[in-house]
């Protein structure tokens, strides 16, 4: 997917690029590129590849969710930023606040967050078992975001405690969607969640399944979650 294909991809979807954001696009398709040398990021490197499996499906949760209001976003695990980054860039009034393990990364996104001249963002080191426990940030996100970061059952535990009761936790995933659902419907409903909408497509150019899953936060988490850092990982809730 180059850049026009992009360009024109999203326009049709409704949703229209500035020249100033098509930009910014291009600023962090190169910062990414540049850091990826120092520290491994991403082992997706290809300009157009790049454009297609990061920025574009990045921006899918917008196709399927409502972006146009302002909302706090919070992104688990995300890595170079994704699905976040793309999604504030195609809409600047979301507040963004990334959780990452990593530490290399968050100065990664605090590099790139200047250089693209990003406002209402916040990186934060943590590891999401012990940030989800945390007063200001447990129940106060609008909207939480994961993208390939683990399977739903494990998932939900790391990003559940953190959506405001009333809020959204977004679930990007690739083919295996429909065993995952099925595997980690106990845990969505102990962490005071519930299923809604499924939506399954294809990726353009490469016609790869996609899946968003949206799930409602209707009750408080249970204080006991999430457990120590690990745990949801070795001993899934089922």
């Amino acid at each position: 997917m180059n850049k026009e294909q992009f360009r024109a991809m999203l326009a049709e979807k409704g949703i229209n690029l500035s020249a100033e954001q098509l930009e910014q696009f291009e600023t962090y398709y190169e910062t990414l590129v540049e850091w990826n040398e120092k520290m491994n990021l991403t082992a997706i490197t290809e300009k157009e590849e790049v454009y297609l499996k990061h920025f574009f499906d990045s921006i899918t949760a917008a196709l399927h969710f409502d972006f146009t209001k302002p909302f706090s976003l919070c992104d688990v695990g995300a890595g170079a930023g994704f699905p976040s980054i793309p999604l504030k860039i195609a809409f600047p009034h979301i507040e963004v606040t990334i959780v990452d393990s990593l530490n290399k990364r968050i100065t990664f996104l605090n590099h790139l967050a200047k250089v693209l001249k990003l406002e209402n963002v916040h990186f934060i080191h943590d590891r999401a078992e012990t940030f989800g426990l945390k007063a200001g940030h447990r129940e106060s996100y609008d909207v939480v975001t994961a993208r390939a970061v683990a399977r739903l059952s494990v998932l939900s535990e790391l990003c559940l405690p953190l959506v405001k009761i009333g809020g959204h936790f977004i679930a990007m995933k690739a083919a295996s969607a429909k065993e995952e659902i099925a595997a980690a419907n106990k845990a969505i409903i102990v962490l005071g969640g519930k299923l809604g909408e499924v939506f399954t497509f294809s990726l353009p150019v490469e016609e790869s399944e996609r899946n968003i899953l949206i799930i409602k936060k209707e009750k408080q988490t249970p204080k006991k979650y999430p457990r120590k850092p690990g745990t949801p990982n070795k001993l899934p809730i089922e």
